[in-house]
């Protein structure tokens, strides 16, 4: 199973959104995944048609509590094919929890490891922080996804995020990989955002993805009907971009695993363009 961390210490940065359209893209492309909420704000439990407030159980239960599995903690979402481990305020302690624990910064991996035969991709909605919640996740995760909004703030706290993935990769989890930074919030008539695309591909190259998200009244909307936007309004331009955004990361996870196993992988890759 591969696990995308969706990593940004800033918030309103569309991670979110990413993280719920890119789980429901993904499952739309035939895979099984699983979406763990890791914001205290439960906004990707929200957004998948779940109350915060009336869980039974949460992924802060079995962070804390050893005799809560993973499986416990999963219930499936509106969208087919993707599961979620939800999320609510309790939470926000979490992180003074996990920091008690002795090898603090692999619980969620572990957690992840015990579910990891049910799925094929697991996607991290993070918080907007780089504290330990965030650092398991990254210990967790195989690759990272970058949402960075087109101003220049966003560009100033990317330097924030990269140096963490690197303390992550020399420290704990080697194997961590940038998929890819991803420009949210774009709007083409301004100047500021144009720029801001244009210094990031200059700077960063193919590490930044050739789809970007443009800024558009569906993807606000379609969490008040706890669904993705891809259910909520197919034939928006939202919906477009994130199924474009997930074949690009299938493109990049699945031809390289495939590679890797020194399979064929033009067939599987052409039914997903079709």
């Amino acid at each position: 199973m591969r696990t995308i961390a969706i990593v940004n210490q800033k918030g309103g940065c569309g991670k979110t959104t990413t993280a719920v359209n890119v789980a429901a893209a993904i499952a739309g492309l035939g895979k099984k995944v699983l979406i763990i909420d890791l914001d205290p704000q439960g906004h990707a439990t929200l957004a998948l048609g779940a109350n915060p407030y009336l869980l039974d159980k949460t992924i802060y239960d079995a962070i804390t509590d050893a005799c809560i599995p993973m499986s416990r903690v999963i219930m499936s979402s509106n969208e087919e094919g993707l599961d979620l481990a939800p999320s609510n305020i309790l939470l926000s302690g979490g992180g003074v929890d996990l920091s008690a624990y002795e090898s603090r910064e692999y619980v969620l991996s572990d957690l992840i490891e015990s579910v990891s035969r049910y799925y094929e991709i697991c996607v991290i909605d993070c918080s907007p922080s780089l504290g330990l919640l965030t650092l398991n996740a990254l210990v967790a995760s195989s690759d990272v996804i970058i949402p960075v909004q087109s101003q220049y703030y966003a560009i100033e706290g990317l330097r924030q995020v990269l140096d963490s993935i690197e303390i992550v990769q020399e420290r704990f989890n080697q194997s961590l990989n940038i998929l890819g930074i991803l420009l949210t919030f774009v709007d083409k008539r301004t100047m500021l955002s144009r720029q801001v695309q244009e210094q990031l591909r200059d700077y960063f190259g193919d590490k930044v993805f050739n789809t970007v998200i443009h800024r558009t009244v569906r993807l606000a909307e379609a969490p008040s009907a706890g669904k993705s936007v891809i259910s909520y309004a197919p034939e928006c331009r939202g919906a477009f971009e994130y199924q474009e955004l997930a074949k690009e990361i299938f493109r990049d996870i699945f031809e390289a695993d495939l590679v890797c196993t020194g399979e064929n992988s033009a067939g599987n890759i052409e039914q997903v363009r079709v």
